[in-house]
């Protein structure tokens, strides 16, 4: 049975997944909602079958499972008004910049058909790192180093409104989020141990983090920065163990170390090219979470403990440290 699919907010997530569904096979694209009167105009260049719905409840009763993919801001109450629907959601991280709001949303969603979109979860590259794994022994550190020409990044000018504030905004909510879900999968539970970010005068989001943090009994560090490189981003996610190392270099590229030099995966890709079946998995574990099967699309528990190791690292301000402009290692 093909299913229909509704999106909440159709900035650039909402479009990215919203071409996912037209080429997957089990969706259609039914319905989207952005309060916006300009949407509309994107939405019928990508689909002009779908319907541009006046309210967000009308989007809702339209479709099987939606994508909130709005600012932050306005996550929880969208993901509650889908959940008491009777609909699959899959939300946008971080669930709030509201810690005690999330908690409380989480709490009440246990048991509904919800997940979050950390793509990681389906990302191929991670697949090979993890079917590498098993040849670099026990994990014995995690490093996460990002790297930003400019915040927000240029494809995301549109929604610099909020991105580059503060209060919702900021590289370590949008980017560092998904490296701390990995190392989370990967190793176990966060916990923030140092850490401090900084920022320029005024209400702007971060220029600058550095985190010492566990995933489980693993050290972390996270780093990053605005500067230091001509990209829109560049990261690096090592992974140390006691008989080897690998990476993920720039969101996709799977490596490995062979004491000589770093060697990617034969079927390596760059992100843009990886993600539509990165998506296309997301897709698939969404299809699974509105049967009602077990999925590995993110929970909101585990999207809860990044988000509140997120705004811990933000909540510390400080004018020393990393600076602005520092290169990756």
């Amino acid at each position: 049975m093909t299913l229909k699919l509704g999106i909440i907010g159709l900035g650039i997530m909402g479009e990215r997944l919203a071409h996912a569904a037209l080429a997957h096979e089990g969706w259609t694209l039914a319905a989207a909602w952005d309060p916006d009167p300009a949407a509309a105009t994107r939405l019928a260049a990508i689909a002009p079958e779908a319907r541009f719905c006046a309210t967000l409840e009308e989007a809702i009763a339209a479709s099987d499972a939606l994508h909130v993919a709005s600012p932050p801001a306005a996550h929880i109450a969208q993901g509650l008004a889908v959940l008491e629907a009777g609909r699959a959601l899959l939300l946008e991280k971080p669930l709030s910049h509201d810690v005690p709001a999330a908690r409380d949303f989480v709490r009440w969603a246990a048991g509904k058909p919800a997940g979050v979109n950390f793509p990681m979860a389906s990302s191929p590259a991670i697949a090979q790192l993890r079917a590498w794994l098993p040849a670099i022994g026990a994990i014995r550190s995690l490093d996460v180093a990002l790297a930003f020409a400019g915040w927000p990044r240029s494809w995301q000018q549109g929604a610099a409104t909020w991105l580059s504030r503060r209060a919702e905004g900021g590289f370590t909510r949008e980017v560092a989020s998904h490296f701390l879900f990995l190392a989370q999968r990967l190793s176990g539970p966060l916990a923030l141990e140092a850490g401090h970010a900084e920022y320029p005068p005024g209400d702007g989001a971060e220029v600058a983090v550095t985190a010492r943090l566990r995933a489980g009994a693993t050290p972390l560090h996270l780093r990053g920065a605005v500067g230091g490189t001509e990209a829109d981003d560049h990261n690096l996610f090592v992974i140390e163990g006691t008989a080897g190392r690998l990476r993920l270099r720039d969101w996709s590229i799977a490596e490995r170390w062979d004491g000589m030099g770093w060697h990617q995966a034969p079927d390596a890709r760059p992100n843009a090219e990886m993600r539509p079946l990165t998506l296309r998995g997301q897709l698939d574990k969404l299809a699974a979470l509105r049967r009602g099967e077990a999925t590995a699309l993110a929970t909101l528990d585990e999207a809860l403990a990044v988000q509140e190791a997120v705004e811990a690292i933000l909540s510390r301000s400080a004018t020393s440290g990393i600076a602005a402009g520092s290169s990756l290692a």
